[in-house]
């Protein structure tokens, strides 16, 4: 990992502190953790894991770079989408995992133009720091609108409206199957005689067996194949069959349905970690620094809140998505031969053409009590390659 740059002393101090957490917790589960326990501790460990720690994240000056940062036409194309639903169900929206707050910005502004405000914005972030962040961006980018942003600290009992997950199921733990012909086997993480980490086998069992058995009788997954399965994913998707009365999640994400997500020439899975804009696939490296995670099966994600009592209303690529909602009629309105202009254009490119963003996100839309075409699935609804 020498080509990456090189953390300052207290960011190396920070994840000592965390890999420390995590020897102690391989201890504690018997000199064994799952690949997803491990992955939640990285991620989401109390003041220590990568999203709930205060680094910076999002942005030029953080590790990655996600679409709400890049432009507001994407809020402002999504608000299109986002008041259809509202007036379709209830004028409330939720956004889960909500970043910097950039997102809610754009979208309340634009929704605000629209003449369809919701009468609350919650937000659901388990990181004190984001909040903090999503508070300032708000207060400095829609000051008159910040009082009707709410922080939850759990996900509402009963909720009618519009919910929104950008970038959200891809970070939520995983476990990491191998599939050895009839032999099934899952990825855990125990200590190495230098201190860090190193993978060993087991054989699987209980829920993961029984849904990488699915898997297996469904793909041609070749002896030694290595993917995930995101037992939390399907569980989250799930979990609003219980709470939605009536209107839909939006969920954006990069992914595949089932049969791309485990095709033969992704046979090494798709864990990936993002460290200063430098994508590589080592877990271990920097606990508490880094990003890791994994494409979305949508083909799970959807099966799961199916058999929860939720409807598919759409699925669809995000630049089919974006287009639908009228992204390109937005650019139109910014004067042309401008700076403005310039880098509108070459974001709005990125997000919709197929080998940028346009192909690989794709954006589901899961309901309840939702009558008539969702607009942003007008064209290109893919979900029958579900």
């Amino acid at each position: 990992m020498s080509q990456l740059p090189a953390p300052s002393p207290e960011a190396l101090a920070h994840s000592a502190r965390l890999q420390a957490e995590i020897h102690r917790a391989i201890v504690q589960q018997g000199g064994w953790l799952p690949f997803a326990n491990f992955m939640e501790m990285l991620l989401y460990a109390p003041g220590l894991g990568y999203y709930t720690a205060g680094a910076r994240k999002f942005g030029s000056a953080g590790d990655f770079v996600t679409a709400p940062e890049m432009t507001p036409l994407f809020g402002q194309a999504l608000a299109r989408q986002v008041a259809q639903i509202m007036a379709l169900s209830a004028p409330r929206v939720l956004e889960v995992g909500a970043g910097s707050g950039r997102l809610a910005a754009d979208l309340l502004l634009a929704l605000e133009r629209l003449g369809q405000l919701p009468e609350r914005y919650a937000i659901l972030d388990l990181s004190a720091d984001l909040r903090q962040r999503q508070q300032q961006t708000l207060a400095d980018a829609a000051p008159h609108l910040l009082a009707r942003v709410e922080w939850l600290d759990h996900l509402p009992d009963e909720f009618s409206g519009v919910v929104l997950a950008n970038e959200l199921l891809d970070a939520l733990p995983a476990h990491l199957v191998r599939w050895d012909g009839e032999e099934i086997r899952e990825c855990g993480v125990v200590g190495d005689a230098a201190g860090g980490f190193m993978w060993n086998e087991r054989a699987a069992g209980g829920s993961l067996l029984a849904a990488a058995r699915e898997i297996a009788d469904s793909c041609d997954l070749e002896p030694g194949y290595l993917s995930e399965i995101s037992l939390a994913a399907r569980a989250w998707a799930a979990e609003w069959g219980h709470r939605l009365q009536r209107g839909a999640l939006l969920l954006i994400d990069y992914g595949f349905p089932r049969h791309e997500y485990y095709h033969p020439q992704r046979s090494a899975g798709t864990l990936m970690c993002h460290y200063r804009h430098h994508a590589h696939g080592d877990p271990f490296y920097l606990p508490g620094l880094q990003d890791v995670t994994v494409h979305v099966d949508f083909t799970a994600i959807i099966a799961a809140a199916h058999a929860a009592g939720l409807d598919l209303l759409g699925y669809a690529s995000q630049g089919q998505f974006l287009l639908n909602c009228g992204m390109l009629d937005l650019l139109a309105e910014i004067t042309r031969d401008t700076p403005d202009y310039v880098r509108a254009a070459s974001a709005v490119g990125k997000l919709l053409m197929p080998h940028e963003m346009g192909e690989l996100f794709k954006v589901m839309a899961i309901g309840r009590g939702i009558d008539g075409g969702l607009s942003g699935f007008a064209e290109g609804d893919q979900s029958r390659r579900l």
